[in-house]
């Protein structure tokens, strides 16, 4: 078993445990099964052609939510080691953060929140605690992959407190409240959401920025929607590509972008690991529940590098998110996703044999639930099958 070192990491052998009783698996920690299951999901696999920016036919070598995943476990999993956290349940955290996006990135998920404006919503975060406690249905004793409480915890509250002392929803959910998903499964298993997540979740969510900055400025400039040149005035980047140009004076373009990328993941983990040392001296946490009760998180960005990731997340979403060739495809994207959700809800014999139930067709916002936990599976291939299929046409070329 894994052992970790600092006083407020997560311990498998405290562990709250799982909903649903089992035996331990040694030689496995706890922690280490709930990764592997989440490796072993279907969800996880399906995250292979889902988009992080691009549709998966424009290239080969963009990032997918999958390799996007396996990148922020490679960040935090290091971060973690320096930290003395552990290691496992920072993997698990980090592996499962993306499960429940839809097809075409936030373009499908605006789209099918929409949609469900009537019956709640839609929100990824949510949509990944019912992934890994209701609709994967591989195991024989239970729905979902009966994690332990400290992965569903993390998994919830990995940005921080839902809620309250009082109760009253914050941040992203501060306007519409909680997700009834949340709320559902929260009421069978209190993951304490006015609280700070561990340590491990925090690290996780950090992994989860540092990867996709430094890798979009990757897929960014592969595909042309901005220029070396661009990134001289943006800070860390802007810095890191100085840096290249100044010790490898020649190089060819691959290798500047690649120093480059990999300079601003080294700067922004040691500015991580420096700043929670610093926390960690003034806060003085001496265990796992100090770290859910300091009020603030532990681990985090200095103050300047937060501004610098702020500004190049800026940067980031103006020049590349916000593209034209990006909308214009992500435009088409929402179409398809919306053609699909009408098509089901109008016929629910359209769904395959496994997602049909003969009562849904009597209660709507039931089969809205339904037809949105289908389509959110979906893969952007997937996707784009079934609308061909259903509609004889492919809306992203015509």
């Amino acid at each position: 078993m894994q052992r970790t070192e600092a006083a407020y990491a997560s311990r498998p052998e405290h562990s709250r445990g799982r909903l649903v009783a089992e035996p331990e698996s040694p030689p496995r920690s706890p922690f280490a099964r709930d990764r592997d299951r989440i490796i072993h999901s279907t969800a996880f696999r399906r995250l292979k052609h889902k988009t992080q920016v691009f549709v998966y036919h424009d290239g080969d070598h963009y990032r997918t939510r999958l390799t996007h995943s396996i990148e922020v476990a490679q960040v935090a999993r290091s971060v973690a080691r320096a930290l003395g956290l552990d290691e496992d349940l920072t993997e698990a955290l980090a592996l499962a953060h993306d499960l429940g996006h839809t097809p075409f990135g936030h373009a499908g998920e605006r789209e099918l929140d929409r949609l469900m404006a009537p019956h709640g919503g839609f929100d990824h975060n949510a949509q990944s605690l019912r992934i890994v406690t209701k609709l994967e249905c591989c195991y024989a004793r239970f729905d979902g992959l009966n994690l332990t409480w400290e992965t569903l915890e993390g998994l919830v509250k990995h940005n921080g407190p839902l809620i309250d002392a009082e109760g009253h929803a914050l941040g992203a959910y501060r306007e519409r409240g909680l997700p009834e998903a949340i709320i559902e499964y929260a009421e069978a298993h209190d993951l304490q959401l006015a609280s700070h997540p561990s340590a491990e979740a925090q690290v996780a969510a950090l992994a989860d920025d540092i990867a996709y900055n430094a890798h979009d400025i990757d897929d960014g400039l592969r595909a042309g929607l901005f220029n070396l040149i661009d990134l001289g005035d943006v800070p860390l980047a802007g810095e890191a590509l100085s840096q290249v140009l100044k010790a490898y004076p020649g190089i060819d373009m691959t290798r500047i972008v690649h120093e480059t990328v990999r300079r601003v993941i080294a700067a922004m983990v040691g500015d991580v690991l420096a700043e929670t040392g610093r926390r960690v001296v003034r806060l003085k946490p001496r265990s796992v529940e100090a770290v859910r009760g300091l009020g603030e998180n532990l681990v985090g960005f200095g103050r300047q590098m937060a501004e610098k990731n702020r500004v190049l997340q800026s940067f980031l979403s103006q020049r590349m998110y916000r593209h034209e060739r990006v909308t214009a495809m992500m435009d088409r994207a929402q179409r398809v996703v919306r053609d699909l959700f009408e098509a089901y809800l109008a016929d629910p014999r359209l769904l395959p044999a496994n997602w049909r139930d003969g009562q849904l067709a009597e209660d709507r916002g039931r089969l809205s639930r339904q037809v949105c936990d289908f389509i959110a599976g979906m893969t952007d291939r997937y996707a784009l099958d079934q609308h061909k299929r259903l509609f004889d046409l492919d809306p992203l070329f015509r």
